[in-house]
């Protein structure tokens, strides 16, 4: 079995926000003692715990054997959360209006859906809203990549302590307000503490995978903020007020060795420069560790032709497998889907359109509804994949891309931050960088059948020779934890 990892790094710098709680000195360096791992393999309670000779095994780099993780690394929420757990999968009555939407509305995807389900098919459709917003302003040749789970954490956290129409255009351009008119019974807290819960059912070590987020909140030495706003970072987000100096030339060192660690190597120099005058930064970090279920053997990957466009063409590793996959046909937009499995109920879908000028259709007609008929119409078959290797690195500065959904007032001397501060504050920097790897180690980082779908049993080649997408679903709370696009394997 071979392995898949994706890294992400976000980052919101707010200008001229908290009394600490942590001095940001002590905070970094604290030392812990690695957890300890049983050697068979399985905990007391029978859960899947992958020995460190596993990770030697199965690892793309040698930084990334587990018995180097340390306990600052990693949350047991199965200790720090001791409210009942079926909160998590309550399933609601989806409202009696959804029957007069029309066909297509994201309500309609509801039903029979848990809480948490529902919230992450609205954070899906604002990752694909987020996506097109990107590829908008990028050139078709550009490769993208995205961590949209990531990216609504850090504003779902900021949104608390927003007031007024600041806080509706953030809340709207997520979709939570349509998300809480779905019910009577949901309200803003329902969004937090789903929120809270996502973090209790993602992100744990014992699933055959490794999935990780770490929020960080350091604020300016004797800057006040309020109290209630630094507790909901804490009880809601685990995000422990820290103190820090912005202007001291070591936070940046330091912060940066933070990551460094968190992503295992991956992400080196994420802050480069910190304004001065900053005054609060959230930071989340997100990173996630994957074994694919059926294996690409190295000594099958050799160079084959990757059509960029209808003159171009570049020679690439190709990977190589044959094994039973789920996959399916979309003659609506003309694509192929193909869900390559990883272990502990994680996979990445390869959405691949037939035609070199498909892709503009595909980007503009991607939706949670989209996703859902594709994984509702597979059909297992043994197939033969051909991947092409790839690795992605990319940093954005968000503020533009938020603009175009609607985000305005958050980053003007008009924002409304009372929330957090009574002194006036604004964000001036929403940054992104995220990192995928995927070889023939793995990857680093990351209802009804409609009309238009067949399944795909006459196809038994997928071959991934043209610019595709990829999604990496966690399919039991429906999340979506990378995204992203491939025009150009050859290039970062």
């Amino acid at each position: 079995m071979k392995e898949l990892l994706c890294f992400a790094v976000f980052s919101i710098t707010v200008m001229f926000a908290t009394c600490g709680i942590k001095d940001f000195q002590v905070h970094f360096e604290q030392l812990h003692v690695a957890q300890s791992h049983d050697p068979r393999g399985l905990h007391s309670n029978g859960t899947l715990n992958l020995s460190p000779e596993f990770h030697k095994e199965n690892t793309v780099t040698n930084i990334l054997s587990a018995e180097e993780e340390e306990e600052e690394d990693y949350l047991d929420f199965e200790k720090i959360l001791n409210e009942d757990d079926d909160y998590f999968d309550i399933i609601d009555a989806v409202p009696e209006a959804v029957s007069d939407f029309k066909q297509g509305n994201i309500l309609e995807l509801f039903h029979g859906k848990t809480r948490i389900q529902r919230l992450n098919i609205f954070n899906a459709n604002f990752a694909f809203n987020l996506y097109r917003s990107l590829k908008d302003k990028a050139n078709s040749t550009e490769n993208i990549l995205l961590a949209p789970v990531g990216i609504s954490t850090a504003m779902a956290m900021i949104s608390m302590g927003l007031r007024g129409q600041t806080r509706e255009e953030v809340m709207d351009s997520l979709g939570f307000i349509e998300f809480i008119n779905a019910s009577s019974k949901y309200d803003t807290m329902t969004i937090h503490n789903l929120f809270h819960k996502l973090t209790h059912r993602l992100f744990r070590r014992n699933f055959g995978y490794t999935l990780r987020s770490v929020n960080d909140l350091y604020i300016q030495k004797q800057f006040p903020v309020l109290s209630d706003f630094k507790n909901n970072m804490k009880n809601y987000y685990f995000a422990e007020a820290q103190t820090a100096d912005f202007s001291d030339p070591n936070f940046i060192a330091k912060a940066n060795q933070r990551i460094l660690k968190i992503t295992k190597g991956l992400i080196k120099e994420a802050l480069v420069h910190v304004h001065p005058t900053t005054v609060m930064m959230i930071l989340n970090c997100l990173y996630f560790k994957g074994t694919w279920e059926n294996k690409f053997p190295v000594e099958m990957t050799q160079k084959r032709n990757f059509r960029l466009n209808e003159k171009e063409v570049v020679k690439v590793p190709m990977m190589q497998t044959k094994a039973n996959f789920l996959a399916t046909v979309d003659n609506e937009l003309d694509c192929g889907v193909l869900q390559l499995p990883y272990v502990g109920n994680i996979s990445m879908l390869i959405v691949l359109p037939y035609k070199l000028g498909g892709m503009k259709l595909l980007e503009k007609q991607l939706t949670p509804q989209v996703v859902e008929r594709w994984q509702q119409s597979m059909t297992n078959r043994t197939r033969e994949v051909i991947l092409p290797k790839f690795k992605l690195e990319k940093k954005y500065d968000l503020i533009q891309y938020l603009r175009s959904l609607g985000v305005n007032e958050l980053f003007t001397q008009n924002g409304n931050y009372s929330g957090i501060s009574d002194e006036s504050i604004v964000i001036d920097k929403f940054s992104h960088q995220g990192t995928i790897t995927v070889n023939e180690e793995g990857t680093e980082a990351a209802s009804v059948t409609t009309v238009g779908f067949m399944p795909l049993s006459a196809q038994i080649r997928f071959v991934v020779d043209r610019p595709f997408l990829f999604l990496i679903y966690e399919h039991r709370t429906s999340c979506l934890l990378f995204m992203g696009r491939v025009a150009n394997p050859s290039k970062f």
